[in-house]
């Protein structure tokens, strides 16, 4: 957690001031989060973003069968 603050502090905090309000503090923060989670490039899981790793993934895996005796 700590490497993800540090990152997002790096990328959109210091570089945005001085922040005129909060609310430019709050969407600057919504926007990048959106991007961190949804279009970023994570080298670890084959250059594709995180959502869609987690989406493949649960494509993928095998699900458990329900079978009911009677």
């Amino acid at each position: 957690m700590e490497s993800t603050i540090g990152l997002y502090k790096t990328e959109l905090i210091k570089p945005g001031r001085p922040w005129r309000t909060l609310s430019h503090v709050e969407l600057a923060t919504a926007e990048w989060i959106d991007w961190y989670c949804h279009r970023r490039l994570h080298g670890e899981i084959g250059h594709i973003p995180p959502t869609e790793y987690e989406t493949n993934y649960y494509l993928t895996s095998t699900k458990p069968q329900v079978t009911t005796t009677s």
